[in-house]
C-alpha cells in the first residue's frame, strides 16, 4: 500500500448498496446482544456498544437533515452542534438495548426511504457536512456507508474489515489517507483488509513496513 493509492470510481448505485450491506451486518450484531453484551465495551476507546449504536442511530438522524437539505434546500445542518451530538450519544448509551435497537431500526429505515425519494436533480444539490466540507447530496450514502460498515466492526460481533465488501475498503484506504495526509502514513505491506484496519486505527495483524518493522498503530479514524 502506498499513499498514491487510487481508489475506483465509485457511483451512487454502488453506495446506496454499500449503505444497505452495513446496515444489515450491524443488524445481524445487534441481534446477538443481550442487554449484558450491549453494555460490553466496543472495539473504540471509552465507548460501549451502546454508545456506538446511539452514535450510528444519531447519525442516520444526521444525515436525514442533509438529505432535506437536497430535498427543499432549505439550510439544515446536520447537528446542532458537536456538544449537543456528543450529549444526545451519551444520553442514547443510558438507553436500554432494546430500545437502540429500534432506534438505530427506525433512523436507518428513514434515511434510506427518504435517499430514495431524491430526484437525479436533488443529489446534486449542495449541502454541507458536519466537518464543514460543501459536497453534492450523491455524497451522503458514502458518508452512512462508511460509518456502518466500520462501525459494524467496531461493534466487536464477529464482523472483521475482511468481511467488508473489497472495493469499500479500497475506497475506504484512499480516503482515510486524504483526510490523514498521505506523507503522514508510512508506506506498509500486508493483506488489504489487514491495512484498512491498520490505516482506520482499529487492530490489525501482520503490516509490516518495507524493512519487515511492525508497523505503529495508528489512532482511530472515523
Amino acid at each position: 500500500m502506498r499513499a498514491g493509492e487510487k481508489a475506483q470510481a465509485r457511483d451512487l448505485r454502488t453506495t446506496l448498496a454499500w449503505v444497505s450491506e452495513g446496515t444489515a451486518l450491524c443488524r445481524k450484531v445487534l441481534a446477538g446482544l443481550d442487554e449484558t453484551s450491549y453494555d460490553a465495551p466496543s472495539t473504540l476507546p471509552g465507548w460501549t456498544r451502546k454508545h456506538l449504536v446511539a452514535h450510528l442511530a444519531g447519525n442516520a438522524e444526521a444525515l436525514g437533515n442533509l438529505v432535506h437539505w437536497a430535498r427543499t434546500g432549505e439550510p439544515t445542518p446536520m447537528y446542532a452542534s458537536s456538544g449537543q451530538r456528543n450529549a444526545d450519544i451519551e444520553g442514547g448509551a443510558r438507553l436500554p438495548g432494546a430500545r437502540l435497537t429500534v432506534w438505530f431500526e427506525e433512523s436507518a429505515q428513514t434515511l434510506t426511504d427518504a435517499m430514495a425519494a431524491l430526484t437525479a436533480e436533488q443529489w446534486r444539490a449542495e449541502v454541507v457536512t458536519a466537518q464543514g466540507r460543501t459536497v453534492p447530496a450523491s455524497e451522503i450514502p458514502w458518508l452512512r456507508a462508511r460509518e456502518v460498515l466500520v462501525h459494524a466492526v467496531d461493534l466487536d460481533g464477529g464482523v472483521r474489515f475482511a468481511d467488508l465488501p473489497a472495493e469499500f475498503r479500497a475506497e475506504l484506504r484512499v480516503d482515510i489517507l486524504a483526510k490523514r495526509g498521505g506523507t503522514a502514513v508510512p508506506t506498509v505491506h500486508g493483506t488489504p483488509s489487514e491495512v484498512t484496519a491498520y490505516l482506520a486505527g482499529r487492530p490489525y495483524e501482520g503490516v509490516t513496513t518495507p524493512d519487515g518493522t511492525p508497523a505503529e498503530p495508528l489512532p482511530p479514524w472515523l
